[in-house]
């Protein structure tokens, strides 16, 4: 990072010019935020309080809403200090730090949905064999090998992309620091680290979509074969939490960074930044928590638990009187 001298930090794209919209998208963004702890704060609880739900689906579905809470902490508190204060700096450093973060928890996420379409399809294809595929230590190492590898994922790009010397001025057309952003401030005319890094991204990005497809493929095979029409729905039912959340986060991110550049504008490339970074960490514990009957009951008992034991204690009974 030789060239942290030369700039110190960078300018954010206001996300409103008037002090009203400002105010306004502070709210906005507290309130998504507040959705997403909450969300995903009562999923680490039940996963936590719960004994039964010490499963391998819920220990990824656990990993998941950490991964969601990382992601939302990652952009969005620098975004409403942003808005409520009127400003748009961030430092180099900072810059760098938050650039390292979104991609570690984005990536992560991504692997952790590819492991969870795992899940299910031994879950369903492979029933008889699911304790043994899917066993305690199997399951941390397949969560420990989805942390390491967004670990250097991150580390690579972040690397690379702050190595590079910037010399196009330091305004980022984005609410957060975003990586294709960076690289347009760039003087440099090498680009054979950054053409190589895609090739690294796109190979890892299409492999695990193949698998996800082959192994929904086999699930949807294996499922049209049961020959009740309950059977059938209840295994289609425990496959749509997956699919939805997969389905909102692939689609966000894609749209997002292969649209038509006839159709791109800053207004249009910061809405479908907001839909891809902010809003799947505050629905995914939405989708997951009401397709799934477990989880809602747990949840119950747990909300129902903590305002019990909050209660005012009732030190005269009427008897008594």
């Amino acid at each position: 990072m030789s060239n942290s001298s030369s700039i110190s930090h960078f300018l954010l794209l206001p996300l409103a010019d008037t002090r009203q919209l400002q105010l306004l998208h502070f709210c906005l963004f507290l309130g998504i935020s507040l959705a997403a702890l909450l969300g995903n704060g009562l999923i680490i609880s039940a996963g936590a309080c719960g004994q039964h739900l010490h499963s391998p689906m819920f220990f990824f579905l656990l990993s998941l809403a950490l991964t969601d809470l990382g992601s939302i902490c990652t952009t969005v508190p620098k975004a409403m200090h942003n808005s409520l204060w009127g400003t748009s700096h961030i430092s180099y450093s900072a810059c760098a730090a938050q650039v390292f973060f979104f991609l570690f928890f984005l990536s992560a996420e991504y692997f952790l949905l590819t492991i969870m379409c795992y899940e299910r399809y031994v879950s369903i294809c492979k029933a008889l064999h699911y304790g043994t595929l899917l066993g305690s230590r199997a399951c941390a190492h397949m969560a420990a090998a989805a942390w390491a590898g967004a670990f250097l994922y991150a580390l690579m790009h972040t690397a690379n992309t702050f190595s590079l010397p910037l010399g196009q001025g330091n305004a980022l057309g984005q609410f957060f620091c975003e990586i294709p952003h960076i690289l347009k401030l760039s003087c440099s005319k090498s680009h054979l680290r950054e053409l190589g890094l895609i090739a690294v991204s796109g190979c890892l990005v299409f492999g695990c979509f193949v698998f996800i497809v082959f192994s929904y493929v086999q699930i949807f095979r294996a499922v049209l074969r049961i020959p009740s029409e309950q059977g059938r729905h209840k295994a289609f039912s425990t496959c749509f939490p997956h699919l939805a959340v997969l389905s909102l986060f692939l689609s966000t991110i894609l749209f997002a960074h292969l649209k038509p550049p006839s159709i791109s504008s800053p207004s249009l490339d910061v809405a479908l930044s907001v839909l891809y970074s902010v809003v799947p960490p505050a629905l995914n514990p939405l989708i997951y928590s009401l397709r799934n009957q477990e989880l809602r009951d747990t949840l119950r008992k747990t909300m129902t638990g903590f305002f019990s034991s909050n209660e005012v204690p009732v030190l005269f009974s009427t008897a008594a009187v």
